[in-house]
Formats: C-alpha cells, structure tokens, sequence
C-alpha cells in the first residue's frame, strides 16, 4: 500500500493548448476511449465499445455526487471601496459556513462581509451576504454565510453558476449549456464542486449494453473538491498536502462488490473519486468495509491496489496527483507512452475531453 516519494517533474509532459476539449462530445458515449493494458499495447476504440471489454460479472462503481452552483460573484462591503470579489465554494464545513477559493484574496481581511448577487436574481432581497472568519494560504477563506442549512443551499443555487475548470473557463464563458453538459446522468446528491468526469461519458443506451452484457452497477458518492485537480507544486511528491473530500459508501454495497469479486468479478472504478473512495474503504486483503467520512488519500507509484481492478478516467494535468494514480496503477513509462499516443493521435484532454480505460501494470512499475 506505501507510496514512493518522487520528484514531481517525472510527472511532468508538454500538452499542447488544443488538446484541451472545451465542449464534450455528443452523443456522450461516442468519445474515444484509449485502453491501455501493460505489456499488451493500446488499443483505440470508443465509449460505446466498454461492454466489449469487461466480463458478465464484473462490477462498475460510480459516483453519484452532483456539481452545485458553487462560483459565485459579488463585491466586499461596508468599508470605503466595494470591490469586486469572486468565490469558488471548496468544502462545507457546517450548516452556514465554506471554505472558498477567492480573487483577489488580498482584497479581504477578517471580519469583512462579502455580498454575493445581483439585482433581479430571486433569492430574498437579491442578494447573500457572508462574512470572512478566516484567511488561509493560497486565496483560502472561510465563509461565514448569513444563512443556515437548506435556506442557504437555495441562496446559493438561486446566486450560483456551476463552476467549470479553469483551464476551460480561461478560453471561454460558462453558458446555459454546461448546467447540462457538467453533470453525470447518475448525479443525485448534491455536494461536489467539480464533476466526476469519467461518469460524464455514460448514456443510458450504454448503461443497457452494460448491463445486457451482464456487469452490474453501484454507486457511491464522494463530493469532489476543486483541490483535486489542482497541479502539485511542490518539488517532491512526499511535501503535497491533499484536500480532504467527504465521501459515502453503503454497507449494502460493500457487501454486494464483496460478494461479487469473491466469485471473480472485477471491480471497474468509474473515475479517479470513485477509485480514491473505495480504497480508502479497502482493508489489507482487499475487503471493502461501509463508509462514511472524508479522505485525503494520496495514491502516487510504490501503492499496492487493494479494491480496484480496471479503471476509467479521463486524462488529466501534468504534475497533477491524478496522473500520478494513474500512474501508480498502470505504471509511469505506460502512462508517459499512453499520453504521448493519445497527443499525437488527437484524443480530447481533460474534463470534457475523451477517456482511458486502463488495466493495471506489474507492481514496481
């Protein structure tokens, strides 16, 4: 299970700026899919291929978090100047209060009062007002909000606009379109604030073709933070700090892909949350336990899988902590070889972009 500590620049490769997909493909499961098996090469098929690679038996886990409305706009008051402020809602602490990346941070000091709305949006008096209780590092805040409990959800979803990643969001404005395109058809349970992407590719059509070829479906849910996909700055992979994420898995499904893997079947992580979250449930041999809590597991090479046996993902950032999982999964020179393939051969990257479905490689590599 123990994770080597490496340089960060191993996980580092030149991704040029029109690989970046900033629509996803429609109909959702015609993406390209690239699988990656180790020591068998790479094979480049389509979503709607995945029941040809899986087995009757096997099982597919995904995560049914929902992306809320989490970016909001507003302006700092009650001092001489009103600033404009913007907030990325990152993690609920309790019934009133969030921890918020802002800009421009230095805007803020503690104890000021931040009005998040505009004029004619419906939500009271049009407005939401919170009150800063803490500065972190790196444009973190901790929100004191003026509402409470599910009047301050609906604050929030009246004031809000989903947030998309900035790496999408620097190339072009959020529209009326992504409220749609940013959400998985299995997202229920509001919480996340950036979407699980793997989950973005399936259909209903290819849950059928799924399930006609005898996989059965769980779900769990990991409300998914915007640390996540944030680049590692540091030099050495053993001095990053990972964002905790609260997360759920219900005993009956734990006992369901317990039963399952014990007859053979394989269990298929849908995304990288899906595969954090049941291996922070996984004990020594493998067993998955209920869970309810938050992890902040951070899976770099030298870490023994214990839950997981086949995993879809879409690609990811250089130097970021999801392409080190993958890489600890399928292996660093199998990932560097997979993401040069998938440059050179014009595959979509990132949230909206095309996926992997990747097959572990031999421990050590």
């Amino acid at each position: 299970m123990t994770n080597e500590f490496m340089p960060t620049d191993l996980f580092d490769f030149d991704l040029p700026q029109n690989s970046i997909a900033l629509r996803p493909a429609s109909p959702r499961d015609s993406a390209r899919m690239l699988v990656v098996q180790p020591g068998a090469g790479l094979h480049d098929r389509r979503i709607s291929d995945l029941p040809d690679w899986l087995r009757p038996g096997d099982q597919i886990v995904v995560n049914d978090t929902r992306v809320i409305a989490a970016q909001l706009h507003g302006r700092r008051i009650g001092r001489e100047t009103e600033p404009r402020i913007e907030a990325t809602l990152i993690k609920r602490l309790d019934g009133s209060r969030w921890n918020a990346l802002v800009k421009p941070a230095k805007k803020l000091a503690e104890g000021d009062v931040v009005r998040f709305g505009n004029e004619g949006r419906v939500c009271f008096l049009g407005h939401l007002d919170a009150r800063v209780e803490r500065k972190g590092e790196e444009g973190e805040v901790t929100f004191a909000f003026s509402f409470h409990g599910p009047t301050l959800d609906q604050a929030i979803s009246d004031l809000g606009s989903p947030p998309l990643p900035p790496y999408i969001a620097s190339k072009r404005a959020p529209d009326e379109r992504d409220a749609y395109d940013y959400q998985t058809m299995f997202a229920v349970n509001d919480g996340a604030v950036a979407a699980p992407t793997a989950g973005l590719h399936f259909t209903p059509a290819l849950e059928g073709a799924l399930h006609a070829r005898g996989v059965g479906f769980h779900r769990l849910t990991l409300h998914v933070g915007a640390g996540t996909f944030l680049p590692v700055k540091v030099d050495d992979t053993a001095g990053h700090r990972m964002h905790s994420e609260w997360g759920t898995i219900s005993a009956e499904t734990a006992d369901a892909l317990n039963a399952a893997r014990s007859r053979g079947g394989r269990i298929v992580a849908v995304g990288t949350t899906s595969m954090r979250l049941l291996e922070s449930a996984a004990g020594e041999e493998g067993r998955i336990a209920p869970f309810m809590g938050e992890t902040a597991i951070f899976i770099t090479p030298g870490y023994r899988f214990r839950a997981v046996d086949i995993l879809m993902t879409n690609f990811h950032l250089p130097r970021s902590t999801l392409f080190m999982l993958v890489s600890a999964f399928s292996g660093l020179e199998t990932m560097k070889q997979a993401y040069a393939h998938a440059i050179a051969d014009g595959y979509r990257f990132y949230s909206y972009g095309d996926a992997c479905l990747l097959f572990p490689g031999k421990p050590g590599t």
